[in-house]
């Protein structure tokens, strides 16, 4: 009786687990220095209608979802990009790639007050980049709306990514991250939007203060900052559970 009843069990949460992140494909990218890189892909609703394209969304999670088992990217995000309201508003490809323990997408000490830009891109960011162009190539994706955000460490490759190639992205949304401030010329013509909690312990609000600063020194007016008074470093859900964020980031177009 007992063996049956932890077989129910067992069967139920195998279900509910694997309806909860149902819609997002699991698979591995190589890229071309070797790197095979665990993802999952969110693909849009009624992506087979003829002559619809579809933005893409690059998200990059933080250090506590790092890995190799393709599952703990999902953490936190499976309940917005995978929500019913998400898919309804914002149809497009979310692409959640997952990066290896004892690496990081911007080889820097996030307790740092500031960084210099690494002269190379960090082997993960490398392949989560590849990885959106393979995707961004296909004839269903809007090569015009290409959208990059993430979390903590992953705000720091959100900024990295965006400073090596600023051409490529419509518009960004780091999330209590921190970026190389001498790259802000590079940054004033992509719209950002950008997030950190005054009293975050694991990365200083100052990054956040100091890039803005720093991108309307150079003349940007795309960029806006908001800042969440008296909370700490997990506000993510507060911003990814505002349409209003979504609503601007699919709003703007490359051109």
């Amino acid at each position: 009786m007992k063996s049956i009843f932890f077989t129910t069990v067992f069967l139920i949460l195998s279900v509910s687990g694997f309806a909860q992140n149902a819609d997002f494909e699991a698979a591995y990218f190589t890229d071309s220095f070797g790197t095979v890189l665990p993802y999952r892909l969110l693909r849009p609703e009624f992506e087979s209608l003829p002559q619809k394209t579809f933005p893409v969304v690059l998200f990059l999670h933080g250090a506590g979802e790092r890995g190799s088992d393709n599952q703990k990217q999902l953490t936190y995000m499976d309940k917005i990009f995978g929500s019913e309201n998400f898919m309804e508003n914002f149809p497009c490809y979310v692409i959640l790639p997952q990066c290896a323990e004892n690496y990081r997408w911007c080889e820097v000490d996030w307790t740092w007050d500031k960084h210099t830009m690494p002269k190379e891109i960090s082997k993960y960011l490398n392949a989560a980049n590849e990885l959106l162009d393979s995707i961004a190539s296909t004839p269903k994706a809007d090569k015009s709306r290409l959208y990059i955000t993430g979390m903590s460490m992953g705000g720091f490759g959100t900024w990295d990514l965006i400073s090596r190639f600023p051409e490529k992205f419509a518009a960004a949304m780091p999330i209590c991250g921190g970026a190389d401030e001498a790259q802000a010329q590079k940054l004033t013509q992509i719209p950002i939007r950008t997030f950190h909690g005054t009293t975050d312990k694991a990365v200083k609000v100052s990054r956040s203060r100091n890039i803005t600063a720093a991108i309307k020194k150079a003349g940007g007016q795309n960029i806006e900052y908001q800042e969440f008074p008296n909370m700490g470093h997990f506000i993510w859900n507060k911003v990814y559970s505002d349409n209003k964020n979504f609503e601007w980031l699919f709003s703007n177009v490359k051109k």
